[in-house]
């Protein structure tokens, strides 16, 4: 066995053990907490309804660990077990051309990756879900949406994975003599980055709504009561809408997106059917609060070195044997060097997800306090309280599992640090 063959394995071993372990205590912690509601939520969460988001929380870490173990074990059978190389000589076979063989390589491997993780999404929207009573969408609903993202995918990808690869072929020939531009990376970043900025455009105003249909809100006193905030924060968006959430489920949320002229509000019609005005308001506050603290282009900045380092990795890794043989790959190719990366990396970057859950807490934070200046600090923990509530949301997360996971913080810790904030 090959040394980075050995290095692939221990990794992905070490990281499913922690992965399955901080899942054995999350499952766990909430059920021992099951019947206890935490004191600072006992007058608004009844013993029932608390009970509710422990099963629904137990329910969806037992089916994470299940797609975990599914997911390193198809990731064994495209590496070592030949999967790669299978379906690069099927496309091989047709002689089509280095650009259009790569292409539909890749294409082809995460179409597929769809198909393999459907049994998982199924039973999560039509299993979960709807046990707990959140799923509102029907199965032709949901075929819908899988055929629309689909098309979506192929649409945006083919010319993406094209001109990746044509940029990639323009650096380096795998495991050969270098010819052209080697700094091929820093034109993929380049093309990388430009994709995420074009879909933070697109997303609100052209893609969105092929899913959801979206209103003006029309409820006036909110819409002053919004306007008063946006103008207070120094916010300008293209509108105010409501989306039609409750016809795929009944879970609530808001949020703005988009760059530029495209930056829109948008609110679940769940959530104004649960929250009042004041409350809103405050909810509001706190994602305008990411605005104003610059944490969407803190977030796009990190990602932009992230991607720009792994890169620049793949720049040296694609000319390395090794790289190819230890992950089971028979015949070196830009679109296996492409392939077999985005497949391992996830791999390696486990190990960094505590530290950028971190950082995404700590934005969550700052968030709330800019809230706590806008609006009534008191009208957040109602509105967050009554989110927890209707979205049966644990209250008793295992620390180390909420650690290393969560992008915000656990219900007890955010509530107490805002509690604060209201004398």
């Amino acid at each position: 066995m090959e040394i980075f063959t050995q290095v692939f394995l221990a990794a992905l071993l070490l990281a499913m053990g922690i992965q399955l372990y901080l899942d054995y205590r999350q499952i766990r912690h909430v059920r021992m907490h099951r019947d206890t509601v935490p004191e600072a939520f006992a007058e608004r969460i009844t013993p029932e309804l608390h009970r509710k988001g422990a099963d629904y929380t137990t329910a969806r870490t037992r089916l994470s660990a299940a797609e975990n173990l599914y997911g390193a074990g198809l990731l064994l059978i495209w590496t070592l077990g030949g999967g790669l190389s299978w379906l690069n000589g099927f496309w091989q076979q047709w002689e089509l051309g280095p650009l259009v063989t790569g292409t539909g390589f890749l294409v082809s491997l995460f179409l597929l990756f769809s198909v393999l993780d459907l049994p998982f999404t199924l039973y999560r929207t039509f299993g979960i879900e709807k046990r707990f009573g959140f799923n509102r969408s029907t199965p032709g609903l949901f075929l819908s949406d899988r055929l629309k993202q689909a098309l979506i995918a192929l649409a945006l990808g083919i010319p993406l994975a094209a001109l990746v690869l044509w940029l990639m072929d323009a650096g380096r020939n795998p495991v050969a003599a270098d010819y052209g531009n080697e700094g091929w990376w820093l034109y993929v970043w380049a093309v990388w980055m430009g994709f995420n900025l074009l879909m933070l455009w697109a997303f609100p105003s052209i893609i969105a709504p092929l899913f959801n249909k979206f209103t003006p809100l029309e409820d006036r006193e909110l819409v002053q009561r919004i306007e008063s905030l946006l103008e207070r924060c120094g916010f300008e968006s293209k509108g105010i809408f409501v989306m039609d959430g409750s016809r795929r489920s009944s879970h609530g949320n808001a949020y703005f997106s988009g760059v530029g002229n495209s930056k829109r509000i948008v609110f679940f019609d769940t959530l104004l059917e649960t929250l009042n005005g004041e409350e809103i308001e405050a909810v509001l506050a706190h994602e305008l609060g990411h605005f104003r603290r610059r944490h969407v282009a803190k977030r796009l900045g990190t990602v932009a070195l992230l991607s720009l380092a792994g890169l620049a990795a793949l720049g040296y890794l694609m000319g390395q044997p090794w790289f190819y043989s230890g992950l089971g790959l028979t015949e070196p190719s830009v679109h296996g060097a492409l392939a077999l990366f985005l497949l391992v990396a996830p791999v390696f970057t486990f190990f960094l997800q505590p530290l950028m859950a971190a950082v995404m807490r700590r934005h969550e934070f700052e968030a709330d306090d800019f809230a706590s200046r806008q609006a009534d600090a008191h009208h957040l923990v109602r509105a967050l309280v009554k989110l927890y509530r209707d979205n049966a949301s644990t209250l008793t997360p295992d620390p180390w599992h909420s650690a290393y996971h969560d992008s915000h913080p656990p219900a007890p810790v955010r509530i107490a640090h805002l509690s604060a904030k209201t004398g």
